[in-house]
This record gives structure tokens, C-alpha cells and sequence, in this order.
């Protein structure tokens, strides 16, 4: 087994036990393996959330959970709360648990499973950057469109493919996490310094030896709307807020976080109407299914423009018929773009919703 070597102090990954500190306080960013949670855990985070700093809960692009406005140092009864909740059943990996998987596979599940029980148990593991990001895939390649760095596709109950780099080769499902596990040992015992994902690697990097050029079967983001029985619920700008999480709780005992700002909610396509009105998105139609933002002003020490009324203001008229695009928007508030994805139209440091609209406009809308 290899020594962890060490990261540099670039990595500010933010976890419980080393949040980040904003402008607007502490932003600590939960783990989510596999997105699985139990929506009386979302009500009571943001019930903390709410009693400690801001009171919501933002998802994240890689499925995972956020809170903030928090005080720094976080008070202990907040940080043994969270605990309580059972989201950091390793303190040492908390941050490196960043694994992906298709929302509509149950059947993955287990993998997903053995792979986070298997990560945890290996020391040398908790000296990966907390940006590495893990994926789990079916026949169907969702969510293999996401940035990973290192994935499984399972083609069938006896084969698969292990992915990274644009790379793969041939994997039976048994052995899936064990090769996993060795693409990021050997990415913390190749990359350079300052290097934090599979994708910056030279080609002739010895981390992709034995992978052959590979172009796997992709899926575009599930938008909100019913999937046979189950819905894929938006949450306007991944922010969920307490009454969205008692409408969840109402109709669902858990729900599945997916890295595209919405939850997948079993059996959910029959209450649609129940969680549109506590304020979620049954449907794609709506704006807010594609309109997102960075958090801004003041909560980001760089942010120019306070973000999020203005990306609520272009929803409202993006809904009301004021401009013309259907292209995902995403609003942010300084020239760093975080949050940004490929193929969003990106307002940078808006005046307001009218500079949206009209550079929405201009950028071929």
C-alpha cells in the first residue's frame, strides 16, 4: 500500500469537520454516496440549517448536500447534530465520498455501497483531492455526461467497463470496486502536485495504463417530469427549503439527490400536484428547471451581484413569456463562472434580470 502523499493547501474542498468559510460564515458540504437519503434527514438539516445560518439546503452538481451562513467555529451541538443524522460515517474520508450514480438504477445501489465501505476502510484513500469524483453507471450511461474521474458502467449482470481518462477496459461486476480503488491509488501516486482530476493527466500518464480509447454510452440530465411511477422533482435554483422537504416527507420515506438540482422521487408522478405546490418543479416546462445561479453577493467574498433574487426575477419572467430561450441559464456573480455547466447560457455579474434577458438574447436565444 502506498504513503498518502500530500495535497496542496489548494484543496478547500469543504466538509462538517473543515468547512469553508464564506463571506456570509461557515459553508460545510455533505456527502451524499449514491444520492439515497431519507427525507426526514433533508427536513432535519434544514432545520439546523435554519436555526444555525441560512435556512436551506443547496444540492450540488455532484449530488451532494450544502449548508451555510453558519458560525465559525461551528457550535459542537450543531456539528454532533449533524453526526446524528448518519451522513459522516467516516470522519477521515468525509471529504472524498463523491460518488455518482444513475438515480433511476436501484440495482446499483450495492455497488455503491461496497464502493464507499471500501474507500472508507483504506487509509491511504483519505489523501485524495475532495474534487475526485466517483460514478456508477448502467447500460443506459446516466450520469456518465458528469466530470468523472474514474467510473463502472455495468452492461450486464456478468460485464462491465471501467472508464477514466476517455479510457475503459473490460471489468466483471465482482471486481468493479477493487479497480476502481486502483485508478485512485495510482492517481495519488502519479499526479503532479496541484493536479486534482483524472481528465488533467497527460495522455502517457501511468494512471491510465492498461485503458484503451473507449467511448461509452452517455445519457443526457433526467429533467423533472414522471419516469413510469416515479418523479424527477426540480428544486428552483437547488435550494430546497423546509417546506419543500415536508412536502417530500409527506409522500416519500426517502429520495434520491441527483447532480442536476432536482430529486428523484419514487412513486412520486402521483402527487405531482402536492409537491408543485409546496414549490418544487414536476415538469420541465417551468423556467426554474433550467435557470440556476452561483450563491453571490453577500454570501461569496467575490460575488459582485447578489444572484439569486436576480435569477428568481428571470424565472418569474422567463414563465410570464419575457424572452425567448429554452437553453439552461446560469447566473453568476463574478468572473470565476463557479457552478457553470457546458451548454449554460452564463450571465456574469448582472445588473439585474433585464441584463439577463437581454444577453440571453444576444447569445442566441
Amino acid at each position: 500500500m502506498s504513503t498518502t502523499p500530500a495535497r496542496p493547501a489548494a484543496d478547500r474542498c469543504p466538509g462538517l469537520l473543515r468547512p469553508h468559510v464564506a463571506e456570509d460564515g461557515a459553508l460545510v458540504r455533505l456527502r451524499v454516496p449514491g444520492g439515497v437519503v431519507r427525507t426526514d434527514v433533508l427536513g432535519r438539516l434544514v432545520a439546523l440549517a435554519g436555526d444555525t445560518g441560512a435556512p436551506l439546503v443547496q444540492l450540488t452538481s455532484r449530488g451532494n448536500l450544502q449548508l451555510r451562513g453558519l458560525p465559525d467555529p461551528l457550535p459542537e451541538p450543531f456539528v454532533a447534530a449533524v453526526e446524528g443524522t448518519g451522513l459522516l460515517p467516516s470522519a477521515s474520508h468525509e471529504r472524498v465520498r463523491n460518488i455518482l450514480a444513475s438515480p433511476l438504477s436501484p440495482g446499483l445501489q450495492p455497488l455503491v455501497h461496497a464502493l464507499d465501505r471500501a474507500l472508507c476502510a483504506d487509509r491511504a484513500l483519505a489523501g485524495l483531492p475532495g474534487r475526485f469524483l466517483f460514478a456508477v453507471a448502467d447500460a443506459h450511461g446516466s450520469p456518465l455526461s458528469e466530470p468523472y474521474d474514474v467510473a463502472y458502467q455495468q452492461l450486464s449482470p456478468q460485464g462491465g467497463l471501467l472508464l477514466a481518462g476517455g479510457r475503459g477496459r473490460p471489468v466483471a461486476p465482482q471486481d468493479a470496486v477493487e479497480a476502481m480503488l486502483e485508478v485512485a491509488h495510482a492517481f495519488l501516486a502519479a499526479a503532479p502536485e496541484g493536479v486534482w482530476n483524472v481528465r488533467d493527466l497527460p495522455a502517457d500518464s501511468p494512471v491510465l495504463d492498461g485503458l484503451f480509447p473507449c467511448s461509452p454510452s452517455l445519457a443526457p440530465p433526467l429533467p423533472p417530469g414522471p419516469v413510469g411511477a416515479d418523479l424527477v422533482a426540480g428544486v428552483p435554483l437547488g435550494l430546497l427549503t423546509a417546506q419543500h422537504a415536508a412536502a417530500l416527507a409527506d409522500v416519500a420515506r426517502f429520495v434520491v439527490v441527483t447532480p442536476w438540482r432536482s430529486v428523484l422521487v419514487p412513486d412520486g408522478a402521483a402527487v405531482a400536484g402536492r409537491l408543485a405546490q409546496a414549490g418544487l418543479v414536476p415538469d420541465a416546462p417551468s423556467a426554474a428547471s433550467r435557470v440556476s445561479a452561483c450563491v453571490g453577493a453577500p454570501y461569496c467574498a467575490k460575488g459582485e451581484t447578489e444572484t439569486l433574487p436576480v435569477a428568481r426575477e428571470v424565472v418569474r419572467r422567463l414563465d410570464a413569456g419575457t424572452g425567448g430561450t429554452h437553453a439552461p441559464v446560469h447566473v453568476v456573480g463574478c468572473a470565476r463562472r463557479c457552478g457553470a455547466r457546458s451548454g449554460d447560457l452564463v450571465a456574469v455579474a448582472p445588473a439585474g434580470a433585464d441584463a439577463v434577458l437581454a444577453g440571453l438574447g444576444a447569445q442566441g436565444a
